[in-house]
């Protein structure tokens, strides 16, 4: 694994190597905010998943910082993960485990559904790569988002992650939802598939905030790679509904 850190903005502390991660303990200089950043690579080898799992649980379990935990997994979180072929739920339902246990959130991806492809002429995609963090550091950067750049060596996409705090964001630069949006072609099947896709093991009220949460982040990111706002031409039939 290659890291780059930008020492004007972090200053990082600790480093702790494991078998399939390394953990750095950075402090952004902006905010006196100190958190733990793990980059992870999963084993692609049935053998060894079940001892990155357990490598998983017991960082997330002893550590009191926030956390972002991310890299390639190499386990998929449902079927919708995989293009096509058989999907086995084995890992799945164990990786799944851990992150409900943990109370880890995954941010949403934008800008493509898959993160790895075979070199095979009929090519299958499955999802591998992703962000989880803690809900004490999405509180932090409730605008944060992940994008997918595009993949010219590796087999596997490029993750960017944005804070969202940033030089550059707007001030009070909230989440506002669009009327536009409602014209576009595929919206309402988009939001259906983002919010059926969640799935929380707890109470009603954690379920629905973390399906509000999931797609308030997935908006986001493709709100930024559509243009976001209502287009021209869009505005006409609001004006004449009202």
């Amino acid at each position: 694994m290659l890291v780059g850190v930008n020492l004007a903005t972090l200053d990082v502390g600790s480093i702790e190597e494991g078998d399939f991660f390394v953990r750095f303990k950075i402090r952004c200089k902006k905010h006196d905010f100190i958190s733990n950043l793990v980059l992870v690579y999963g084993p692609a080898h049935e053998d060894h998943k079940q001892r990155f799992l357990t490598e998983l649980a017991h960082l997330s379990s002893k550590e009191t910082l926030p956390m972002i935990i991310g890299g390639d997994f190499n386990i998929m979180r449902g079927p919708q993960e995989k293009s096509k072929g058989n999907f086995s739920n084995r890992w799945p339902f164990l990786f799944n485990a851990a992150i409900d246990a943990y109370n880890l959130r995954e941010l949403e991806l934008s800008g493509r559904q898959f993160t790895w492809a075979n070199n095979l002429s009929n090519q299958t995609f499955e999802k591998l790569d992703r962000i989880l963090v803690t809900t004490e550091w999405e509180t932090k950067y409730p605008k944060a988002t992940v994008q997918a750049l595009t993949r010219e060596i590796s087999d596997h996409t490029p993750l960017f992650l944005n804070s969202g705090d940033g030089d550059s964001t707007p001030p009070h630069s909230d989440f506002k939802f669009e009327l536009g949006w409602l014209l576009r072609e595929g919206f309402f099947d988009m939001v259906k598939d983002v919010w059926s896709s969640t799935d929380v093991r707890s109470s009603p009220l954690d379920r629905w905030q973390a399906k509000i949460r999931k797609l308030r982040q997935y908006l986001r990111g493709w709100a930024k790679n559509i243009g976001g706002g209502v287009q021209e031409g869009e505005e006409a039939p609001f004006r004449e509904a009202r």
